[in-house]
């Protein structure tokens, strides 16, 4: 796939001087080269966030990330329930033990995104769960079928759906 380079058009855009300083500092901190990647970085985040939040996004990926007590009453065999429940969506869970009480899960999420954020909801809304945060990437599913070499072991084509995203300009 060839990918063509960006028409990029210039703009301004007028900030105060305090703004400024704070955009600055923050493009200090995350490493950026200049102002423009750093606004144009922003402007992406902010626009996928609105696609997924007025569901427009329609497949997903995700990661749901959240810290919760596992002395809740019954929490954790409710979460591995749930996960369980919605299988089709899981694709990778991560478990850390933090302290003697609390834990972080990982929980990488794929489908479409009204499902992928429905089932985030629900677990962040669970008692004993908190600081909950769901990160999701719109993504298209292109189905098709494909050919593998000798090098995969076969030499016939099979269908899977594959997930694309759109490059960053």
């Amino acid at each position: 796939m060839v990918q063509r380079e960006a028409r990029m058009e210039r703009v301004t855009i007028s900030l105060d001087d305090e703004l400024l300083a704070e955009f600055d500092a923050y493009i200090g901190r995350k490493g950026y080269e200049n102002r423009s990647e750093a606004i144009r970085d922003l402007l992406r985040r902010r626009l996928e966030e609105d696609r997924a939040e007025e569901g427009e996004a329609g497949h997903a990926v995700g990661c749901l990330s959240y810290v919760y007590n596992h002395h809740q009453r019954e929490l954790g065999r409710r979460l591995t329930e749930a996960q369980h429940a919605r299988h089709d969506l899981m694709l990778s869970t991560l478990h850390v033990h933090l302290d003697h009480e609390n834990c972080l899960e990982v929980v990488v999420l794929q489908g479409e995104a009204p499902s992928v954020r429905q089932f985030a909801e629900a677990t962040i809304a669970e008692t004993g769960v908190r600081h909950g945060h769901l990160h999701l990437v719109a993504a298209e599913l292109v189905r098709g079928q494909h050919f593998h070499g000798p090098e995969h072991g076969h030499h016939h084509g099979h269908a899977h759906p594959h997930v694309h995203f759109k490059p960053k300009n």
